[in-house]
């Protein structure tokens, strides 16, 4: 078993693994100086050719010993072709309806989806900020690494960073070519990480007619943003034509 580190000896062990320039953010009351200094380095990036990154330090974990051998997941992911995001996203939703079909009746199945993919999109609520920097009591935020990511093309942090590929979570390869599909259909930006919980920031909302949309590609995708979460995509889609962040949570 490793040694406990500190967050300070995590964020410092993260810089070397990632061979970028990397600043621990340590907790503080609230999030405000920290999504001050992403929105910065977000603007700063696009004109020195780098993606932003907000590593969430948990206590639990160790991220670099989780991201493993860097130098041989880089070169695979750059010898894998990108699927086409569309597509993907639409085998996801085609696996989850098989799945299920597997283990409910034509009428359970039915009453299922009836229930899970309908609701009201009055129902959703705004993201103001990234959910994920505030520890579950709410009373300071989380350490968190602003890490400057060697990649212009947003998409490709998930070929420098190998996010994904267990339990449900999709692979790398996969996170990849949906944020390329969001990325060039609504600007969406991979702009936190940690353990378990991926946040996107977006230049604005969702357009209002396009949100329901999303939000099934959304909940194929990551389930437990509305299983665990918002309890129907209705909620979610009206979440999504209010919010410029979009959070997915795999348990």
């Amino acid at each position: 078993m490793s040694e406990k580190l500190t967050f300070e000896e995590q964020a410092k062990q993260l810089e070397r693994a990632l061979g970028c320039p990397c600043t621990y953010l340590p907790p503080r009351k609230d999030a405000a100086s920290i999504m001050a200094a992403y929105r910065e380095a977000a603007e700063r990036g696009k004109r020195e050719g780098f993606t932003p990154l907000l590593l969430v330090l948990d206590e639990w974990g160790n991220l670099a010993e989780m991201f493993g051998d860097l130098e041989t997941f880089r070169q695979e992911m750059a010898s894998t072709p990108i699927e086409d995001g569309k597509a993907l996203l639409h085998r996801f939703e085609a696996e989850a309806r098989g799945e299920l079909g597997e283990d409910l009746s034509p009428e359970e199945l039915e009453e299922h989806f009836n229930e899970v993919l309908g609701g009201d999109m009055s129902e959703g609520q705004e993201i103001t900020e990234f959910l994920s920097l505030t520890d579950y009591r709410g009373k300071q935020t989380q350490p968190v690494v602003l890490a400057q990511l060697p990649v212009k093309e947003p998409w490709e942090v998930f070929a420098y960073l190998p996010f994904g590929g267990w339990n449900e979570c999709p692979a790398p390869e996969e996170h990849r070519a949906a944020a390329k599909y969001w990325f060039e259909q609504y600007g969406a930006v991979p702009a936190v990480m940690s353990m378990d919980i991926l946040e996107y920031a977006l230049p604005a909302p969702v357009p209002q007619e396009r949100a329901m949309e999303v939000a099934l590609e959304q909940y194929f995708f990551c389930v437990d943003i509305v299983d665990q979460g918002v309890g129907t995509v209705g909620a979610l889609a009206g979440g999504l034509a209010k919010s410029s962040y979009w959070y997915f949570w795999w348990d």
